[in-house]
């Protein structure tokens, strides 16, 4: 795959497309990232003060590495959407726009005046993605969302944890990367529609709707426990399905094992040199292993304490089963499988300095690559964005400044 310095050039997925990005913290931002590192020309508009994300950052010393990692390759400018002038200017922006994507709290854009019915009458060809907690409508519509309080109300923290231990959340900010790919993927669509009908749409993804799915195999074994509520299983298998199926210690840390065919079980027994096994019928079959799931994590955990997570792991390559070993952060950022694949590099950011960056997990074989820019600073690009889009001079640029409006 070639890498290219201009994100304008014609061998790109994107190149060309014009997207207008009022989104903040990480759902949205990472929507309009993946669109960015497509080619997309991609202008984040902040208020005078910065985004959430960034004025968190001043708390710390002043540089985020979230808001370098998910704003990369963008525009930044800054515009003040509460005064009159800065609605206009905002309305000019949308005319020559072919998206707008925003996750601000249902409700919010329509009180400023300049929501969907409105701007889909000044340019009919944009489409318009929105984020939220709960969606456009219905009773839980204007409940306040964040990635823990969605993780709560969609039962995601009900399983996650070990059975005899509270609702735990997960480590990471699952449900806003996962609602922000949703989200990306219904501007997609829309915009793959908007070619055959000449015509935008408005595309809501709901925060809580997107993680119901993840819960599939834990809903399985709610119906099939005829209703009772299923307990937390820790690291086995959400459907308590499989055996073995769990992480396990190992002489220097942890390894997940995952048990998923009768032919893994039997590599499993040739790794530890147990083939006299096979037939075992306190083990033969998944049935019976997960019938006494405590005596199967048992025998399987007295072996893997015996070995090094490498030693482990090298096993199940030879053997052919499922496994990893649990490694920390730095491991990861580190790891020369994904930095061969460019899917991480380490980069100069102009504030934080050397630090590990995140591509687009999406590639297109035959296109070329974005290479990555920095995100930007505060309205840095406000002359250029103003100046290019709506012909604004230093001189408009001051007097919009002084009014408060950029």
């Amino acid at each position: 795959m070639s890498i290219t310095t201009d994100s304008t050039t014609e061998n790109m997925p994107l190149a060309g497309l014009k997207v207008i990005d009022l989104t903040q913290i990480y759902q949205g931002p990472y929507a309009t990232f993946l669109m960015a590192k497509a080619g997309a020309d991609v202008i984040k508009i902040e208020p005078i003060l910065g985004e959430p994300t960034r004025i968190r950052a001043k708390v710390n010393g002043g540089a985020s590495l979230p808001m370098a990692m998910l704003n990369v390759n963008k525009k930044g400018i800054t515009l003040n959407l509460k005064s009159p002038r800065g609605k206009e200017i905002f309305k000019k922006l949308i005319a020559k726009a072919d998206v707008l994507i925003e996750n601000f709290a249902p409700g919010v854009m329509d009180r400023l005046g300049l929501g969907w019915d409105l701007l889909h009458q000044i340019n009919p060809k944009l489409v318009y993605g929105t984020g939220t907690g709960y969606g456009l409508s219905g009773p839980d519509r204007d409940n306040l969302a964040m990635d823990v309080t969605i993780q709560a109300s969609s039962g995601i923290m009900s399983v996650t944890g070990m059975a005899d231990g509270p609702p735990m959340r997960s480590g990471a900010s699952l449900v806003d990367f996962l609602s922000g790919v949703h989200l990306y993927a219904g501007i997609m669509t829309a915009l793959f529609e908007r070619t055959r009908t000449n015509k935008g749409r408005l595309v809501e993804v709901s925060m809580q709707e997107t993680a119901y799915p993840t819960l599939a195999s834990n809903i399985g074994l709610l119906y099939r426990n005829d209703g009772a509520v299923p307990p937390r299983v820790g690291n086995r298998h959400g459907g308590l399905a499989l055996a073995p199926y769990s992480v396990y210690e190992a002489k220097d840390g942890h390894i997940a094992i995952v048990c998923a065919t009768e032919r893994h079980w039997q590599n499993i027994l040739a790794a530890m040199g147990r083939e006299d096994l096979v037939d075992d019928e306190r083990f033969s079959t998944n049935k019976a292993r997960v019938a006494e799931i405590e005596r199967t994590d048992r025998f399987v955990e007295d072996w893997t304490r015996t070995l090094t997570r490498d030693e482990l792991f090298a096993l199940s390559g030879k053997h052919s089963f499922p496994a990893a070993p649990v490694r920390s952060l730095p491991e990861v950022m580190n790891d020369p499988h994904m930095h061969a694949r460019g899917q991480l590099e380490w980069f100069e950011d102009d504030e934080l300095g050397r630090v590990v960056l995140a591509a687009s997990p999406i590639i297109i074989h035959g296109a070329d690559r974005v290479k990555t820019v920095s995100s930007p600073k505060l309205g840095q690009h406000n002359q250029q964005v103003y100046g290019e889009w709506l012909g604004l001079n230093e001189k408009d640029l001051v007097e919009l400044k002084s009014e408060g409006v950029i």
